[in-house]
């Protein structure tokens, strides 16, 4: 053991030397490269950064369109888990990462002084209330909007204002000017776009998460429509409290084993707790998410979208991951689900053309989700 005379500096050097001379014996590039001047570097490291950050809010302005139909859509099944809605969302440079700062107003075109409207939902109240892109806001009903945190104070502010009218103050061409909005009501769940390739969407029932890498998967929003409502039905159909009972009821069954074998001077260390445990957590996995695909493709034409052809997102999954189509221990595999929506598809086709209501067949009532069973986050 080395201990330096010193500190760390002295330490330090030692390392850097002795690297030095491990990598004067090891083999490099044969080539005779171009040289890279630092300052071309720069200029082009500050395009792609201003590339990603507009494609991440373009991706993000289209979730957030198709959600809110969803949420509007289908906010009887989210019980009094439900919030005002008005379809847009601003931001400042003060509110994003301290790395994205420096070059977020020529991204975006965003003010220092006030949070700017960068995505407004069509055919919401912000939309039909004359909000635009690029549109500055000043106050909510004379309360002055933060330039720091927008988002989240925003959502703070419609669950105190409820559906009652906003009077919106703003800055436009060199003039302020006011509107006025009339939220609606819709599931008060958040959605977060996650910027990750790996073509998935999950829930942690406070909120849903999409990769960004699954919007590569579905091009149109229909087939966006779908994953949505595969996510938010995950929640309204009581999946995570179905499962935390199947874990109690597993742990409780491998917890009397365990104590059985340990009458009988046998120690097993907690293994049948253990295993039951994650048993019983596993049970019903491949049903849960089928009635996922089967409520979540209903919520998805209840907020207008046809899902015929919607099921191509499988096949599209198939090729991301060849594995789905073979396994299937906590997801149907691929054929299935594939085979499954089309199915789907078929008997929501019927109905509509019955001119009945759009609702899933479900086996026993269900009761919407209630105070206590599921509540939900803003997130900023």
């Amino acid at each position: 053991m080395l201990t330096p005379v010193g500190g760390g500096g002295v330490r330090s050097r030692f390392l850097s030397s002795v690297m030095a001379l491990a990598l004067t014996g090891c083999a490099g590039p044969d080539s005779s490269l171009p040289s890279l001047s630092p300052e071309d570097v720069a200029v082009e490291k500050r395009r792609q950064e201003i590339a990603q950050l507009r494609d991440y809010y373009a991706q993000l302005h289209r979730v957030d369109r198709v959600a809110f139909r969803i949420r509007t859509a289908n906010r009887d099944d989210c019980g009094e888990a439900v919030a005002a809605q008005i379809g847009l969302l601003a931001v400042s440079p003060q509110s994003l990462p301290q790395r994205m700062r420096s070059f977020s107003s020529e991204a975006l075109d965003l003010s220092w002084a006030r949070p700017t409207v960068i995505s407004v939902v069509e055919g919401s109240p912000a939309a039909e209330a004359g909000i635009a892109v690029g549109d500055e806001l000043v106050a909510f009903n004379g309360e002055l909007m933060p330039v720091a945190r927008p988002r989240g104070w925003i959502a703070d502010w419609l669950k105190t204002n409820g559906v009652a009218p906003i009077e919106v103050r703003f800055w436009r061409d060199r003039q302020f000017l006011t509107r006025t909005i009339r939220p609606v009501i819709g599931c008060a769940i958040p959605f977060q776009l996650e910027i990750n390739p790996t073509p998935n969407a999950f829930t942690d029932f406070r909120r849903i998460v999409i990769h960004s890498g699954m919007l590569r998967l579905t091009p149109a929003d229909a087939d966006l429509a779908v994953v949505i409502g595969h996510e938010l039905a995950h929640v309204t159909m009581g999946h995570y409290r179905k499962k935390m009972q199947n874990m109690l009821v597993g742990t409780a069954v491998g917890a009397v084993a365990d104590g059985g074998l340990m009458l009988g001077s046998i120690n097993t260390g907690g293994t049948f707790t253990r295993h039951l445990q994650r048993t019983g957590l596993m049970a019903f996995s491949l049903g849960f998410e089928r009635e996922a695909d089967y409520v979540g493709a209903y919520y998805a034409a209840r907020a207008g979208y046809d899902i015929a052809g919607a099921e191509n997102v499988w096949r599209a999954l198939a090729l991301e991951s060849p594995a789905s189509i073979r396994l299937g221990s906590t997801h149907p595999t691929t054929p299935e689900r594939f085979i499954f929506m089309q199915k789907v598809a078929e008997e929501i086709a019927d109905k509509r053309r019955r001119q009945i209501p759009l609702a899933p067949e479900l086996k026993v009532s269900h009761a919407s989700a209630g105070p206590g069973e599921v509540t939900f986050n803003n997130a900023d």
